[in-house]
């Protein structure tokens, strides 16, 4: 048996008190000298939040941590660095179609007249494995209330009960599905937009490139935040960062594990995007990368390799942060700044698209 992890109060409290403190204060109490890796300075406030997660003993996802135990954790992690609930208009809980079945979606709608205002489909991160639209619940209010857009979250199938492609179906099937009562949430129909973090990233991706390949109707902006657009590799990035900065290349392989079954091809492009051969056409993007990343340089390279196509693309790497800033800005400033600068580039984006 694992064991448990530190109470959502007491991870809360300490939190609230590393993120009071000044820099040089975070860094002395991190225990370490301030990290800088690829010449690029970790924030001290993000120090200090990986150092007291280790003291508090939050479990080794490695150490045989069950799938039920890895949703857990995660859920109770996600209580504590998404902070208190930002209001916004109204906030209604959904059943959307999926590829198998019906899908738990959540609704959120701006405040003042958000009627005719753009809607995110939004993915969770997770690795395809763990995540809700619970543990992503902060960080789409605030992109919500801060980028002046309705945002559908939505829970796709995941593994090991359902491994790939269920997950991609289900994506493609619940953007289909919000294209079509967009009008009924509130939404404009003809803006449409697709976002999500991590492996949420990826299924953003995929959508956009399914929608433009089947000649259907496709977003008319993909948002795209640290996502996993290539498995069929590991860059550089892996050999930097996986180790120390909360998403380790163990974790990456717990979470392969059980959402590849045996036999798969990493290559496929509904897995690893980064892979189709025909960019052109896609809608214009937003990637979104962090410094202290596994995952950075093959996002890079999407972001790239988009804007080669002659796809419109928005690049920004927040140097001195790590994966899974979108879930922190409950704990952390510098991550709260982030989400908040990324609503600022949805809605500008939305301006001129």
């Amino acid at each position: 048996m694992h064991r448990r992890p530190p109470s959502t109060r007491l991870q809360s409290r300490a939190a609230r008190w590393a993120a009071g403190w000044s820099p040089r204060t975070q860094l002395r109490l991190s225990g370490r000298a301030p990290v800088t890796v690829d010449g690029l300075r970790l924030e001290p406030e993000i120090q200090l939040m990986l150092a007291s997660r280790e003291r508090l003993g939050v479990p080794d996802w490695t150490d045989q941590l069950t799938v039920a135990e890895g949703r857990a954790l995660t859920r109770e992690e996600s209580a504590v660095a998404g902070g208190r609930p930002l209001p916004v208009g109204h906030v209604e809980e959904l059943v959307v179609d999926g590829a198998g079945g019906p899908l738990r979606a959540r609704h959120y709608a701006p405040e003042g007249n958000a009627q005719g205002a753009p809607l995110l489909v939004f993915f969770h991160g997770g690795g395809f494995v763990v995540g809700d639209v619970d543990t992503h619940d902060a960080p789409c209010r605030q992109l919500c209330r801060q980028a002046g857009l309705h945002v559908l979250s939505v829970e796709y199938r995941l593994a090991p009960e359902h491994p790939f492609p269920a997950y991609a179906d289900d994506a493609e099937a619940a953007f289909a599905w919000a294209l079509e009562h967009a009008a009924r949430l509130g939404a404009d129909p003809s803006r449409v937009l697709v976002g999500g973090d991590s492996a949420g990233g990826t299924l953003a991706a995929v959508v956009a490139q399914s929608a433009t390949r089947a000649g259907t109707p496709a977003p008319v902006l993909q948002l795209l935040i640290y996502p996993g657009t290539d498995a069929s590799q590991r860059r550089r990035s892996y050999e930097l960062f996986g180790d120390g900065f909360f998403l380790t290349t163990a974790l990456i392989d717990w979470y392969v594990g059980h959402f590849l079954p045996e036999g798969s091809d990493p290559a496929d492009v509904r897995r690893s995007p980064l892979l189709e051969p025909e960019l052109s056409g896609l809608a214009p993007a937003i990637v979104i990368t962090a410094g202290f990343d596994p995952l950075r340089d093959e996002g890079e390279a999407y972001a790239a390799a988009l804007a080669d196509a002659g796809v419109p693309v928005v690049r920004r790497r927040f140097d001195g942060l790590f994966h899974g800033f979108l879930n922190s800005g409950g704990v952390s400033p510098a991550c709260r700044d982030a989400v908040a600068e990324i609503a600022g580039l949805v809605r500008a984006t939305l301006a001129l698209t």
